[in-house]
């Protein structure tokens, strides 16, 4: 049983027998993908509050230190990356920060909002006026959070980590599984394009992590609203001291991934954590997203690839590199859409993305027509 999937009303089956296939899986085992794709973003830190502190996490500042970007700085932000052809704004922030955060909630207050999800909304506002399409991912999610924000967003994201217990998640604030899967659940349920990942070497074993690609396996069978799972290894930092998976263990994972997830499901690894140039033959088809303006605020120790970096990737792969948006082309409305797969819209919606999206892509964008410029070279 996935810890807190009773508490959170999860149901969704792991077969025993598709875990034990997976066990068995390795990097010969599956096939390298025919071309590469990437996003190019730019990063966007909301806040560094959160809810959790988990070990291996240098994101997130204690109550009295987290910040809190401007909408000036917010605009700025945008528009430098605007001018630099990026199509997505990446809207990072730590899970739903608690009351410990008084002095962050009088900021909101300050700025005319309740919340930090009201604050999201002007946010994804900002970056659509200035030729961005919002790509956010806020962490853990009520519906209503959500539904707040999800017709702003071009897609959306929070990755699942593990489905195990784990002592890097450890504390009284503690990440729970089923939350996180409850979160992937809503996304499914509200129709939005979504992406998710695990995280490998965390304290969680290879059962652990073939459950955790099933799982999300299960979650796109049902909503068919998965687009891309990130296979992403722990990296040393100043809070994080446990070490790193070796290059065995993540052509291993990524092979997993590859072996247990649907066909239409994209498997990512970031390029500035993980050796990308050892993991194409594992299945990998995508290199994430990508900033030629901002750092990884995540993982603020390793610096973001140039584009010709990831163009020497794929040289080395013999295969062809694309850009895309950060919503797939699948889940895009019929006109931009090439022909292929074409997934369902999600119940009780005439399609995946809001009309103030879909309108955004159709036009192009105000500062030079980046989005379909994209879609023509893909």
């Amino acid at each position: 049983m996935i810890p807190g999937a009773e508490e959170y009303g999860i149901d969704i089956a792991i077969d025993d027998g598709e875990v034990e296939r997976l066990l068995s899986v390795m990097p010969e085992d599956v096939e390298a993908a025919p071309e590469l794709s990437y996003c190019r973003n730019v990063f966007v830190p909301l806040t560094t509050a959160c809810r959790y502190t988990c070990t291996y996490c240098t994101y997130y500042d204690p109550p009295g230190e987290a910040t809190l970007l401007s909408p000036d700085e917010i605009r700025e932000t945008c528009r430098e990356g605007a001018a630099a052809g990026c199509t997505e704004a990446l809207f990072t922030f730590g899970d739903d920060p608690d009351d410990r955060y008084t002095e962050l909630y009088d900021q909101l207050a300050q700025l005319g909002h309740e919340s930090i999800h009201e604050y999201l909304r002007e946010a994804c506002d900002i970056a659509l006026s200035e030729g961005l399409l919002p790509h956010a991912n806020p962490g853990d999610q009520t519906r209503e959070q959500m539904a707040t924000v999800a017709d702003l967003n071009a897609s959306m994201g929070v990755m699942l980590e593990t489905t195990a217990e784990v002592r890097a998640h450890g504390g009284p604030r503690a990440k729970n599984p089923g939350q996180r899967l409850a979160t992937i659940r809503t996304a499914g349920e509200l129709g939005v394009p979504f992406t998710t990942g695990i995280l490998v070497g965390i304290g969680e074993g290879w059962r652990d992590r073939a459950e955790s690609i099933r799982a999300i396996a299960a979650m796109h069978e049902r909503y068919g609203h998965v687009q891309e799972v990130i296979v992403q290894p722990v990296v040393e930092n100043e809070r994080w001291r446990g070490g790193s998976p070796d290059l065995a263990t993540m052509r291993r994972a990524t092979a997993m991934a590859r072996a247990g997830l649907p066909e239409d499901v994209s498997v990512q690894v970031p390029p500035n954590l993980a050796p990308a140039r050892e993991l194409v033959d594992c299945g990998i088809d995508d290199l994430g997203g990508v900033s030629p303006v901002t750092d990884d605020h995540i993982n603020p120790d390793y610096a973001w690839p140039a584009l010709r970096e990831l163009e020497a990737v794929a040289d080395a792969a013999g295969v062809p590199l694309s850009e895309r948006l950060p919503v797939y082309e699948r889940y895009l409305p019929d006109g931009l859409r090439a022909a292929g797969v074409d997934p369902a819209p999600p119940p009780a919606s005439d399609g995946w993305l809001s009309h103030r999206i879909a309108a955004a892509i159709e036009a192009g964008d105000a500062a030079g027509e980046r989005f379909r410029t994209v879609l023509a070279a893909d």
